[in-house]
């Protein structure tokens, strides 16, 4: 019987090309995400370690893949000081596409604004500065 020929990456039954391909799912899945961006970069890098025995008779073989995907992109929004109460506390709302309760050009209302929450100055007391 003829012995196979087979590349190193065909070795341990395989398993040194299902890390490859492993590696490479996430990698796509990273490029398709819309979380990160399109034309930033990626890195696939496979390193073979051969480590042979005092004899040169037995070599060991080992194969580790690795990736460097794209960072996800920032979530941003805006906030608006719209002044201060009585009190002197700020009222800081997150800024919406539209005025709350007003309909959008497919028929959707607007939700109200959300509201900021920040932990006050007298052991952690837990100030709502304006209310929706």
């Amino acid at each position: 019987m003829k012995p196979q020929v087979k590349s190193i990456l065909e070795m341990a039954r395989g398993a040194f090309l299902e890390r490859a391909d492993y590696e490479m799912n996430k990698l796509i899945g990273n490029i398709l995400d819309p979380n990160t961006s399109a034309t930033t970069k990626r890195k696939m890098t496979i390193t073979v370690t051969f480590l042979p025995d005092d004899d040169r008779k037995n070599i060991g073989v080992k194969v580790d893949v690795k990736s460097a995907f794209a960072p996800t992109k920032p979530a941003v929004t805006t906030l608006y000081v719209a002044g201060e109460n009585s009190d002197g506390i700020p009222q800081v709302a997150e800024m919406t596409p539209q005025i709350p309760g007003q309909l959008n050009m497919f028929g959707g209302e607007q939700e109200p604004a959300a509201v900021l929450r920040i932990v006050g100055g007298h052991a952690n007391e837990e100030v709502t500065y304006m209310r929706g």
